[in-house]
Order: C-alpha cells, then sequence, then structure tokens
C-alpha cells in the first residue's frame, strides 16, 4: 500500500461538510484523504484501502487483528496439492451480500462469486480490465498474472486456481483487499447488461461489515452496519469517515470531540493531544520510507551517481528533523518488522565519496526535479527541502514540485518524475515488499517507479516465490536486499511509526501492523 495522502480542501468547508455530531452508536473518523473510489481491485493506495478494504468488502483469507497471521474469512479452508501447483478453495456458506438501492442479492455468496472476483482481474480480455482506468495493478505487481493459470468452479462452495508454479505468497495475497476482495457475481451481470461497469467504483456492494451509503466527494463518506453480517452485526450503527486533509484541523476536530478516532496523526504533533481524551494508540509498523530515483533519467541511470545520492543523505539528521525521533534510519527496504529484514547492511553516510562519485559520473550540474506531496504525515517541504540541501553540499542541483498525491502517483508510475519519495506497508510476507515495487514486471504496473530492472534481482524473488522453506526463502530474501542495497534503485529512509488518534469513548480499537484501519468490533456508547 502507498502511503496516505489527499486532495486538500479549505479547513471550514472540510468542518462543514460532515455535520458530525455523535449519536449514540456512530463512530465518526477524521482521514487525511479521498479513496480513489470503491472498487478497490482498482487501487494500491492506504485510503482506499481503509474506505474499503475492511469496511465493505471480505477476502478470502485475514489476518488476525493486531498481528500477520493469516486465518480462514470467506474461504473457511484450503488444500494444496503435492506439486503445490493446485489450492483448493472451500467458500463459507450462509454469506450475504449488501441488499442496497441500486442491487437486490437474490442468493447468498457462493463458488461463482470468487471466480467473478478473480477472474475480473486474471483475464485481459475481461470487459472489467478494459472499464478499469488504472487496471487492476496490484494483480500483476504481486505477480499473480504470471503465478495464476486457471480459476474454476468446482462446485457451489469449491473453487480451484491453478498455478504455473508453487506460490509461497500466494495467501497473503488472497487477504489482501486489493487482490483477494469478494464481489457479487450477480451484481457485476447486472452492471455488464446496463452498460455501466463503472459503478462498480462509485456504487458498490460486498459482504463486509458495513453497507455504503453515500459519498460526497472529497468531504464525507457513510455507512450503515450490515444487519447480516456473517460475523454477527456489528456494534456500530454508523461509520462516518470524515475526509480531513489539513493535519490540523484534524486534531482540533479530535479534541473537540466531533471526531473519536483520527488517522495519520503527524509525529511532531503527538503532544498535542495531553491532557485530553483522546490517546495514540501505535508504534512501529511493517512499513519503509524510501527515496525514489528513476534510474531511466540520464545521471540516475549511472550507479555511481545513486550511490553518491545515497552517500551524501544524512538519514540521521532526517530521522530527527522530519520525524521527531520517531522513526529508525533505514538501510534495507523491508522494515525491521519484516521477517527476512537484513539488519547488517552498514549505514553509510560519506559525503566526500559522494563528491567524487559525482564528478566520476559525469554529472554536468543539470537540475533534478524532486516530486512531493501535499499535506500527509510528513511535512513534504521540508523533507524534500532536507534532500535537498545534503546534495547540494555534494554538488547536484534540484529544485522541488509540489502536487497532489493522486497527481504524484499517476506521474512518478508513468516514469514522468527524476525523483520522489513514497511509503510502504506489507502484510507481512517479504515478496508484498520486493515484488510490487522492485521486479521488472512491476514496470508496467506503474508500481515499480525506479523503473529498475534487474534479472538477477528478479531470480532470487522468483526463485523465493517457489520455495516453501522459510529459512530458504529468508537466505534469497536477504541476498536480494543486498542487490537492491548496492544498485540503489531506492534509498531507504526511514522505518517510521505509525499512530492514531483514539477517543477515551472508542472501545475495542486494535492497532494494525499494517498501519491500516479496521472498524470490526468497534464500539462507543
Amino acid at each position: 500500500m502507498t502511503g496516505r495522502w489527499t486532495l486538500r480542501l479549505p479547513a471550514i468547508a472540510a468542518l462543514a461538510a460532515c455535520a458530525c455530531a455523535h449519536a449514540a452508536g456512530t463512530l465518526t473518523v477524521c482521514t487525511e484523504a479521498s479513496p480513489d473510489g470503491f472498487d478497490i481491485a482498482q487501487s494500491e493506495t492506504a485510503v482506499t484501502h481503509d474506505a474499503a478494504g475492511k469496511t465493505i468488502y471480505d477476502q478470502l483469507f485475514a489476518l488476525k487483528r493486531g498481528t500477520t497471521e493469516i486465518v480462514p474469512s470467506l474461504a473457511e479452508r484450503y488444500e494444496l496439492s503435492p506439486d503445490g501447483l493446485q489450492v483448493t478453495l472451500h467458500i463459507r456458506k450462509g454469506v450475504k451480500f449488501h441488499t442496497t438501492p441500486w442491487f437486490k442479492p437474490t442468493r447468498e455468496l457462493n463458488a461463482d462469486d470468487v471466480v467473478f472476483s478473480l477472474q475480473r482481474q486474471a483475464d485481459p480480455k475481461s470487459p472489467w480490465r478494459a472499464m478499469a482506468k488504472n487496471g487492476f495493478g496490484m494483480w500483476h505487481a504481486y505477480g499473480l498474472a504470471d503465478d495464476v493459470k486457471a480459476i474454476d468452479k468446482v462446485d457451489d462452495h469449491t473453487v480451484r486456481l491453478t498455478l504455473t508454479r508453487p506460490a509461497a505468497p500466494l495467501f497473503a495475497y488472497l487477504q489482501q483487499p486489493f487482490t483477494g476482495s469478494v464481489y457479487s457475481a450477480e451484481y457485476g451481470a447486472q452492471l455488464l447488461k446496463a452498460g455501466k461497469l463503472e459503478q462498480m467504483n462509485t456504487l458498490p456492494v460486498g459482504t463486509g461489515p458495513f453497507v455504503f451509503k453515500s459519498y460526497q466527494k472529497d468531504a464525507v463518506i457513510r455507512y450503515e452496519a450490515h444487519p447480516q453480517y456473517w460475523r454477527g452485526r456489528q456494534p456500530l450503527d454508523q461509520l462516518v469517515i470524515a475526509i480531513t486533509p489539513d493535519p490540523q484541523v484534524r486534531i482540533q476536530r479530535l479534541k473537540a470531540g466531533e471526531c473519536l478516532v483520527g488517522s495519520n496523526i503527524k509525529v511532531e504533533t503527538l503532544g498535542a493531544f495531553e491532557g485530553s481524551p483522546v490517546k495514540l494508540v501505535g508504534g512501529p509498523t511493517l512499513l519503509t520510507h524510501y527515496i525514489v530515483l528513476n534510474t531511466q533519467k540520464k545521471f540516475l541511470s549511472d550507479k555511481r551517481f545513486r550511490l553518491a545520492m545515497a552517500l551524501a543523505f544524512d538519514k540521521a539528521n532526517f530521522v530527527r528533523s522530519v520525524y521527531g525521533g520517531h522513526a529508525e534510519a533505514a538501510e534495507s527496504f523491508l522494515p525491521p518488522a519484516q521477517w527476512s529484514h537484513d539488519k547488517s547492511l552498514p549505514t553509510r553516510l560519506d559525503p566526500e565519496k559522494a563528491k567524487a562519485l559525482v564528478k566520476a559520473s559525469g554529472y554536468d550540474g543539470t537540475e533534478l526535479v524532486i516530486f512531493t506531496r501535499i499535506g500527509g504525515s510528513l511535512d513534504g517541504r521540508r523533507a524534500a527541502e532536507l534532500m535537498q540541501a545534503d546534495w547540494a553540499r555534494v554538488g547536484i542541483k534540484t529544485r522541488i514540485q509540489m502536487m497532489e498525491w493522486g497527481e504524484m502517483l499517476k506521474r512518478s508510475g508513468q516514469g514522468e518524475h527524476d525523483i520522489t519519495f513514497l511509503g510502504w506497508a506489507n502484510s507481512g510476507d517479504p515478496d508484498g515488499f520486493l515484488s510490487p515495487n522492485l521486479t521488472c514486471s512491476a514496470i508496467a504496473a506503474g508500481g515499480n517507479k525506479s523503473q529498475w530492472c534487474n534479472k538477477d534481482f528478479d531470480a532470487l524473488v522468483d526463485a523465493a516465490r517457489k520455495e516453501p522453506e522459510p529459512r530458504r526463502r529468508t537466505e534469497l530474501y536477504v541476498k536480494a536486499q543486498r542487490l537492491v542495497y548496492d544498485e540503489v534503485p531506492v534509498i531507504p529512509m526511514a522505518y517510521p511509526q505509525y499512530f492514531t488518534a483514539v477517543h477515551q469513548k472508542v472501545k475495542g480499537f486494535i492497532h494494525s501492523p499494517q498501519a491500516d484501519l479496521d472498524f470490526r468490533n468497534v464500539s462507543v456508547p
């Protein structure tokens, strides 16, 4: 999941849009960004994950709350063939889809819905692939387009996946909302017949704990509890997501009790809640913030120049200045909480060597552009200015260009940037960091924004995907991390702590190591 970003609204407009007086059983959540839409398979952003992934939809598998342990969900059990090439999913019975003004289900969830949900992403000739403006990027970025050969219905509650090769991360991806969410095949057929496929993104239907009611663009999303939810009706009657881009306004609304939960709290504002009924829930996460270097651009295509940029970047100062110390300086692309993290990679800071490498690369003083976002958990301009100053000290000229997050994702995904910086969180399998961001196949999907294609790296990742033994997978991932460290397509900046502000009225909220929001089993008086 990429970092959490937003379209900026005037603070007064954001406040007025919600009308969030708290009724019993209503939870209002201040978030910092607008979702891409509600067909989550089309997205890669954390804010869409929060708005749709665990509210509207359920997935084939799930993570036990607060952990990275994969547990059954819509697939209540599975069998794996001895050769690892067939996965048989047994689909849970008694699961009901949402009833809405735009769709009335005639049956419970069955194998047809699972086949439809996976096939619409997998089949290049599917009308849904043509409809999806940004494609189903994570299906490709996670390597599922290469792994999954066939998706077949065995009977009404059994689906068989045939693979081209053993795929150790498969179950991690079948619990990911971007790739493992289950949609209604009936609703899909209704939209196809009406020629309104785009409504899947604006008028969603799922089996999740909350039913989508309305969305006022860039302002507020409303949900109601799913009365027939298979895990049991949720304690919350109403869930309201109030999109509040300005972090200071989020703090004001939280302290005033207008919002009872606030996401993505800036570390430099953590002291703002002292003496208030709002507490901070969080800590270390499976999250890496990193600088992306477009290796297809002049000078950045030279490994010596990229290494110079890494040697010039003072991470310790950056962590102090940008994160207020609530982060750890990073060397590996995998965070310390991720199994197979290589903690042996040495810290590097050597401006004098950087100067020599800049000269050796033939750099001629051309100004490079740093794309940075407006809003979010970091002060994007301040962060970019620190990078700019470090690189200026070794003779590299840069210019900062601020833009909205949606534009920045699109443009960097198309390779228009020289430099940008991002965040990535994942569910607990190392492949979920490496495949979507650094493999050759992820370039076309728009995930590999460094545009770096290294066959040796791909071979390591591919071997690890096929390897069932965790110890051997770790050995392969350590080699992959060291190759990234040496080749410098990205510069890991920090492993930040992530905080959610939670009012003491809220009961049952659990910090997620994936830095996402989950309101299942949450209640308010």
